[in-house]
Parts: structure tokens; sequence; C-alpha cells
């Protein structure tokens, strides 16, 4: 399992990559290989005010349909619309091409609230 070494991790299973403020989140390596094929993506509207630990979006897949808990709070700025049509590169490329929105972080303190790559590979155990 892909567990990347410099990405934060909720105990919901989303990770974050923080660069100025800005953190791209999306499911991790773990989460979409217990949903299974991802048929279709919720995302969420540019402009919406997100809380951590809150619902954001959600993930359809073959076996259930999941919500998205964002791991920070902020604004969305920015949704990965080649999910619209191909929701499956979740499954081909969690940390990469699956990504699923941009926030622009209210507090960047909430990141401490966060795991880091060994927590959260412990917690998986």
């Amino acid at each position: 399992m892909n567990i990347p070494e410099e990405l934060y991790y909720s105990s919901e299973h989303e990770w974050a990559s923080v660069e100025d403020g800005i953190a791209t989140i999306g499911i991790t390596d773990y989460a979409q290989g217990e949903l299974g094929d991802i048929v279709f993506v919720e995302l969420p509207v540019i402009g919406v005010k997100v809380e951590q630990a809150k619902p954001c979006a959600s993930i359809e897949a073959v076996k259930a349909v999941s919500d998205l808990f964002s791991p920070v709070s902020g604004e969305i700025v920015e949704v990965n619309s080649e999910l619209e049509t191909n929701p499956a590169a979740i499954n081909q490329d969690a940390y990469g091409e699956g990504w699923i929105c941009k926030i622009k972080m209210s507090d960047a303190s909430e990141l401490s609230e966060l795991m880091d790559a060994a927590a959260y590979k412990a917690m998986l155990d």
C-alpha cells in the first residue's frame, strides 16, 4: 500500500498536500482500495466554504457511496473536473491524477490535528 511520506492524513482516509496555504486533497490508496471501482465523484462547488472533518464531496463506487471529509477548513478554490469523465483516475493514481479539490486554508494550525505517514500507517495496522 502506498502512503507517501510528505502528505498529511485524516482518520477518515483523506490526504492533504499543502503548498503556499493551499491544500490539495483526495482519498488515500487504502480508501480507494476499500471502495473498489469508483464510478462517480460529486465534486464540491468552487467558492464554497468547508470545515475540517465535515463532508465536502461524495464518491460513488460499485460497493458504496462515501462522503469525502475535508481534512482542513477553508474555501474551495479548484476542483479536478477531469474526474467528471474519468472518476477511475482515483483508483489508478489516488495521490496524483486522482486529486479531488484544492482548499485555500483558513487555519493552518489545523494541520497539527492530522497524521503524518507513520501515524496513518500505524492506524491501519
